[in-house]
């Protein structure tokens, strides 16, 4: 069980109508256009409603792209937020705007009881969709209660169908566990998207893009490629294997013998993705294009770490921490006013874009296992 914590207990919106602190470049204004009062907007009007919160920096698996083979340090457990932690900044970032939350790790199913959290986050007023990315693993035996608790929909990393290599990739990854804990996935009744890492030389063929464009469709579940990204300060990242997103739209596209278009009824920025659909059949899969294609001017996120940092963009390492103000010792009140004035501040801070680029150097220091995939 995680730590008990005495922690403030926080409505939706507690602080609706109260001024923003001054020299926070106001950007929680209850003046913002839209149907949230004091929603989120950074400086390049981009509303932030999205809020993907790390609850591990644990994984079962140790993918090639994601970390070092002989893995990471790991944290100490004392530092990482216990789930009543996790709620109250949920509560607090409803407040401000924020409907949809995605669970991530590591691996975040490798989280004790991480299906009660599932249940606290859902239950929060003002938080719409509750998702998780996953590696699949455990998911066949945590799936029902996962539904039950208020997941909509899973996105399950699966980066080739061939059990030899998927095991070289994930350097301990079981494939057919991994397809059963998707087929239990949608049994349970959630939505199902396979992220794939596409790798040139590995599973970058026609072949191999389009075989798992057919195993999601097959299922009703949506495939999604993901270009290679220099995590970890470019030290997992190879030029040479980077394939960009107009390759993969090609290669889908001749190998099936239809063209591939934009789809226009997934317009809306949910997340990173863009889609894409087959003419004349209609079937869709995705690409996120975080290196040839960039996509931060609908950018809507916000990332928030297993020990409480909080980045404002996946390719920076500007961080602000909500641990230390959640444990500050400070009256309640004060908890919730400096909470959201850190959050501001994040916002405020948050850059019009990235500089992600084929080719380039370096990257931000930190794994992607730490902040999640």
């Amino acid at each position: 069980m995680d730590r008990p914590v005495k922690l403030p207990v926080l409505t939706a919106n507690p602080t609706a109508g109260r001024a923003p602190r001054p020299g926070l470049a106001g950007t929680i204004s209850g003046a913002t256009p839209g149907p949230v009062p004091g929603a989120i907007v950074d400086g390049f009007a981009r509303r932030i409603e999205y809020l993907r919160i790390s609850l591990t920096d644990r994984c079962n698996y140790r993918c090639t792209y994601c970390m070092p083979e002989q893995g990471v340090d790991l944290l100490p457990r004392d530092q990482v937020l216990s789930f009543e932690e996790v709620e109250v900044l949920v509560r607090v970032f409803a407040g401000l705007g924020v409907r949809r939350i995605r669970l991530t790790g590591g691996e975040p199913t490798v989280r004790k009881n991480m299906v009660d959290l599932v249940r606290r986050v859902a239950a929060v007023p003002g938080i719409e969709e509750v998702v998780m990315t996953t590696n699949g693993h455990l998911l066949t035996d945590l799936a029902p209660a996962l539904r039950a608790a208020g997941m909509a929909e899973v996105n399950v990393s699966i980066d080739t169908l061939d059990a030899d290599r998927f095991r070289a990739i994930t350097r301990r990854g079981d494939l057919a566990r991994v397809r059963a804990g998707i087929d239990a996935a949608l049994a349970a009744g959630m939505k199902v998207k396979l992220n794939a890492v596409v790798l040139g030389g590995f599973n970058d063929s026609a072949e191999e893009l389009a075989g798992l464009c057919s195993f999601g469709w097959e299922r009703g579940a949506t495939p999604r490629f993901i270009e290679h990204m220099p995590m970890s300060e470019g030290s997992l990242y190879e030029i040479g294997r980077h394939v960009p997103a107009a390759a993969i739209r090609s290669r889908i596209g001749a190998l099936l013998g239809e063209q591939v278009v934009a789809d226009q009824a997934a317009a809306r920025p949910v997340g990173p993705a863009r889609y894409f659909r087959l003419d004349p059949s209609g079937r869709r899969f995705g690409i996120i294009s975080a290196m040839s294609e960039h996509f931060c001017d609908t950018c809507n996120r916000l990332r928030l770490t297993s020990t409480g940092e909080l980045h404002a963009c996946l390719a920076w390492d500007d961080a602000y921490n909500l641990r230390d103000v959640l444990r500050s010792g400070q009256p309640e009140a004060d908890i919730e006013r400096d909470l959201r004035a850190t959050i501001a501040a994040a916002v405020a801070g948050k850059r019009e874009g990235h500089e992600f680029q084929i080719g380039g150097s370096g990257g931000p220091t930190k794994h992607m296992v730490a902040i999640g995939g």
